[in-house]
C-alpha cells in the first residue's frame, strides 16, 4: 500500500512540476500572460511548484526504507525520474499538439523500463 501511495504522490508532484517548468510556454499564448515579465512568470512557476513539494516530500518520506517505506533512496530516485519522463511525455502530447511521438521515444521508454528493472533486481 505504501508503494502505491508513494508512486501516486510522485505522479501528482511531477504533474505540478511539469506544469511549473513548461506550462508557461503554453500560457504565453494567453494575451494577459504574454505581457508578463520574466520575474512574474518565475513567481507564478514557483507558486505552482509549491504544490509539487507538498506531494514530493511526503512521497519520499513515506517511501524511503529508512522511514519504514518499501524503497531504497536509489530506487526512489529512479522511480521519480521515470515518472517525470512519463508525465512530461503525456503533458507534451496533450498540451503541445505540435510535438509528435516517434519510435526513438518508444525505444528510450523501453530503456527506462529496463533501468527500473535493473535497479530493483536483487
Amino acid at each position: 500500500m505504501k508503494a502505491l501511495l508513494t508512486i501516486g504522490l510522485l505522479v501528482l508532484s511531477n504533474t505540478f512540476m511539469t506544469l511549473a517548468w513548461y506550462g508557461h510556454l503554453k500560457f504565453a499564448e494567453w494575451k494577459w500572460f504574454s505581457k508578463l515579465g520574466l520575474i512574474s512568470v518565475i513567481l507564478i512557476s514557483w507558486g505552482i511548484a509549491l504544490f509539487e513539494y507538498l506531494f514530493q516530500v511526503p512521497a519520499n518520506k513515506m517511501g524511503y526504507i529508512g522511514n519504514g517505506g518499501p524503497f531504497s533512496l536509489v530506487q526512489l530516485k529512479v522511480i521519480q525520474e521515470v515518472i517525470t519522463l512519463l508525465v512530461f511525455m503525456g503533458f507534451t502530447l496533450a498540451v503541445f499538439k505540435t510535438e509528435t511521438f516517434k519510435i526513438n521515444h518508444l525505444i528510450g521508454a523501453i530503456f527506462l523500463v529496463l533501468a527500473v528493472y535493473f535497479m530493483f533486481k536483487k
